[in-house]
C-alpha cells in the first residue's frame, strides 16, 4: 500500500506523537509499503536524528513551518496555513490509499483533502488530551476547550477509522460519537523497540550526582511541564526519602518547569538527593534510566504514556499515579505499583508510600523488574503497526 502520513510537528523536535509517527512510517516501510510523511520542515540546519525506531527512513514532503512562541520548546515546527504547497502537491501525486492524520488541525486538514482526492480513507489518531493544556491559554481557557471539542467532533466525522493509544481513551471518544459512529475507535497503542532498548548500554549517573554506589535510584523522565506533573514526583520523593535514607531521584528531561524542580531540589531535604539531567537526546535520556532501580510518573494528561512501556522494557518496576493509560502498561501488583489519583490531597503521599515500598524491598524490585522484562514484547512496534496495517487493509478492502 501508498500510506501518507500527515503530523503537526516531527521530528528533529522529540516527544510522543513524533516518536510514534517515526515508529509507525518506518515499521510500514519494513513491511513493504510505500511510506509518505507530510510534516513541517525543520529549521535551517537542523537534521533529522535517528530516534531509535527500527525500519528503513520514510520519504518526506515538508510543508513551509514557523517557530512557535515561546511557550513551546524550541525546534517545535508548526506547518503554515497555507492551501496549496509543493509539499501537498507532492502529496497528492503520490496517490495514497491510505491517509494517516496524526493531528486534527493544519496538517490533518490537509490530510484529509488528500483523501478525498484519492478517494483514500482517512484515519486519525488522537494522540493529546488538548483540554489538558487549555491552562497556556489564560483567560481564553474556557471558550477554547469549547471550540476545540466541537472542532474534534466535525473533524471525527469524516474519518473512516479513529485510532486511540489506550482503552481509557478510546472509551471517552466513544461517549462523545453517535452510536453509529463508534465502532470506528479503534485501540492502538504506540510500539516500541523493545530489542533496541534491551540492547543499549546503560549509563550510570551515581558517580556523576555524587551519590554513593549502593543508592537505590528512583528515575522520572519526560517534558518537565505543569501537565506532566513532576513537582509530583518530586514532594513524593522528599517524603519517601525520610523513610528510605538510600533513595536518590533522578529527573531526565527538560522543558517549562525545570527552574522550578532545580529550586525545589536545593531544599535542605533533597540538596544533593535529586539530580536533573536537563534535556538530553533520546537514547542518552533511555540509557541513563536503564540504570536506575524503579520508574516514577504522575502525568494525568497522557493518551498513553510511551514512556512507562519503554521503562518497563528496560526492566525497571514502575510506580505511577493512575490515570488515562497506566493501566494499559503497568500491572498493578505485577510489574509495578498503581496509586490512586483522588483525593488530590493525598497524591504525593500515596505515591510516596509505594516507591517506599520498592526502594525498601530489593526482593520485590527484582521480582517485578523480571516480570517487566519477560513480557515486555507485548509493547513491540513489529506488533502495533502490523494491527495498523490490518486496520489499513480492512479500509481499503
Amino acid at each position: 500500500m501508498r500510506v501518507l502520513l500527515t503530523t503537526e510537528s516531527f521530528l528533529p523536535y522529540v516527544s510522543g506523537v513524533t516518536v510514534s509517527v517515526d515508529t509507525l512510517a518506518r515499521g510500514l516501510g519494513a513491511r513493504g509499503h510505500e511510506v509518505l510523511v507530510l510534516a513541517p520542515r525543520p529549521k535551517p540546519g537542523a537534521m533529522i536524528e535517528p530516534v531509535g525506531s527500527p525500519g528503513p527512513a520514510p520519504r518526506y514532503a515538508w510543508l513551509p513551518s514557523y517557530q512557535l512562541p515561546s511557550v513551546v520548546p524550541e525546534g517545535y515546527r508548526m506547518p503554515w496555513p497555507q492551501p496549496w504547497t509543493d509539499a501537498m502537491a507532492a502529496a497528492t501525486a503520490f496517490g495514497p490509499d491510505v491517509v494517516h492524520a496524526h493531528s486534527p488541525f493544519v496538517s490533518g486538514l490537509m490530510g484529509r483533502r488528500a483523501a478525498r482526492a484519492a478517494g483514500a480513507p482517512l484515519v486519525f489518531t488522537h494522540h493529546t488530551r488538548f483540554a489538558d493544556y487549555r491552562h497556556y491559554l489564560g483567560p481564553l481557557a474556557r471558550p477554547g476547550a469549547w471550540l476545540t471539542d466541537a472542532y474534534l467532533r466535525a473533524f471525527w466525522a469524516a474519518c473512516a477509522a479513529i485510532v486511540a493509544p489506550s482503552h481509557d481513551l478510546a472509551g471517552e471518544i466513544r461517549g462523545r460519537l453517535p452510536a453509529v459512529r463508534r465502532e470506528r475507535v479503534h485501540v492502538i497503542p504506540t510500539g516500541i523497540d523493545v530489542r533496541g532498548l534491551r540492547a543499549l548500554a546503560a549509563i550510570d549517573v551515581r558517580a556523576e550526582a555524587g551519590w554513593p554506589a549502593g543508592s537505590v535510584v528512583a528515575v522520572t523522565l519526560g517534558r518537565l511541564a505543569p501537565e506532566k506533573s513532576p513537582t509530583t514526583v518530586l514532594e513524593a520523593a522528599a517524603v519517601a526519602m525520610r523513610r528510605a535514607p538510600m533513595l536518590r531521584l533522578l529527573v531526565i528531561g527538560g522543558g517549562p518547569s525545570e527552574g522550578e524542580l532545580r529550586r525545589l531540589a536545593a531544599r535542605p531535604d533533597l540538596a544533593g538527593r535529586v539530580f536533573l539531567t536537563g534535556a538530553l537526546p533520546r537514547q542518552d535520556a533511555l540509557a541513563r534510566a536503564a540504570a536506575g532501580d524503579l520508574f516514577a510518573f504522575a502525568s494525568r494528561t497522557e493518551t498513553q504514556g510511551l514512556v512507562l512501556a519503554e521503562a518497563l522494557a528496560v526492566g525497571l518496576p514502575a510506580v505511577a499515579v493512575d490515570g488515562p493509560g497506566v493501566r494499559d502498561s503497568v500491572r498493578d501488583g505485577i510489574d509495578g505499583l498503581v496509586v490512586e489519583a483522588d483525593p488530590e490531597a493525598g497524591r504525593s503521599a500515596r505515591l510516596a508510600e509505594a516507591i517506599v515500598r520498592l526502594a525498601t524491598n530489593p526482593e520485590l524490585r527484582a521480582g517485578m523488574a523480571g516480570h517487566a522484562r519477560a513480557d515486555a514484547e507485548r509493547f513491540s512496534s513489529t506488533r502495533r503497526v502490523a494491527e495498523a496495517e490490518e486496520l489499513y487493509r480492512g479500509l481499503v478492502g
